[in-house]
């Protein structure tokens, strides 16, 4: 038997890499890579969120027996040196919530899953957004990690819709499964060199809307779709969309775009939330109102009858 035969009879060095991950999204690629023979060698996740009992992303690695690292950072060079130990063929970046560093990217090929369909909605809170923008559709990308938000290749794709009353938590849900769609059908050939390379005009962009994701103050002067965006974009399990009435917070955790229940500019009710037939709306600034279903008084459920009685005694 030659040497040639010898090589042949050596089984395949799977490939390696280390993993940046978080939440949902991160355990559904996280499963992709193994189910598809990649030698995961390291993982690095965040500590859980508040309120939580675990991060899955640490449960799924103690059930899976893969080295974990919680961190809320990889910028440390003890931690630079660990990952540059596992000699990683690829790096992923599965919602993680910190940028790597150019150190980190110097290692590896780098890949990152964004929340969107890319150059859309790059940089931060990518789904909010979304649905802040009225958008129908959006899903989740694979592409080349350089160093600036949402640019880099494009290596992979899927799209999911944005129904017209879905909240930004339902389409995160179907983003995660996205993002799973999206790995599985690339990672052949990411794992052969052979994938795809996509314009990404993210980086030409040259930005986003600058508005926190956090800022769910509503402005009850703009138009009915828009404030009912602003809803769907912040409803629970987010903090929600609110108004302060008299040193109290109203959250909106539920409600609906209603049609024009009569002419309510010539009834004389002024923009905000309002009570009409033992139901709470919030009147908009062109005449259209929401119908709100369930409604929070400084985080205390609060009735249209006991609303209706604070708004009459309001300074």
């Amino acid at each position: 038997m030659n040497d040639a035969d010898d090589d042949a009879d050596e089984p395949e060095r799977r490939q390696r890499a280390v993993v940046f991950a978080h939440g949902q999204l991160g355990v559904r690629c996280l499963k992709v890579l193994l189910a598809g023979g990649v030698d995961v060698a390291l993982v690095l996740t965040h500590a859980g969120d508040p309120g939580q009992d675990d991060e899955p992303v640490r449960a799924l690695c103690r059930e899976e027996r893969l080295r974990c690292i919680t961190t809320d950072g990889a910028a440390s060079p003890g931690l630079l040196e660990q990952i540059r130990a596992t000699r990683p063929d690829l790096l992923f970046s599965f919602d993680y919530r910190r940028t790597l560093s150019p150190q980190l990217l110097a290692l590896a090929p780098a890949y990152n899953m964004h929340a969107s369909l890319l150059p859309e909605f790059a940089g931060g809170a990518p789904i909010e957004r979304a649905v802040l923008h009225d958008a129908v559709v959006t899903g989740a990308s694979l592409h080349e990690l350089t160093g600036e938000p949402g640019a880099g290749a494009i290596v992979s794709q899927v799209e999911v819709p944005i129904l017209p009353d879905d909240t930004a938590f339902d389409v995160a849900v179907k983003v995660v499964v996205a993002a799973e769609q999206t790995l599985w059908r690339v990672l052949p050939s990411l794992l052969d060199g052979s994938a795809p390379r996509l314009r990404n005009d993210a980086a030409a962009d040259g930005g986003f809307d600058p508005r926190p994701p956090g800022d769910g103050r509503i402005d009850w002067r703009q138009p009915a779709r828009q404030v009912y965006n602003l809803h769907r974009a912040a409803a629970p399990p987010y903090p929600g969309a609110f108004t302060d009435i008299a040193g109290v917070r109203y959250v909106i955790e539920r409600a609906r775009l209603s049609g024009n229940f009569g002419n309510v500019v010539a009834l004389g009710l002024p923009a905000g939330l309002t009570v009409v037939d033992n139901c709470i709306f919030g009147v908009c600034g062109d005449g259209r109102m929401l119908t709100i279903s369930r409604l929070t008084a400084d985080g205390a459920p609060i009735t249209a009858e006991q609303l209706q009685a604070r708004l009459r005694t309001r300074p």
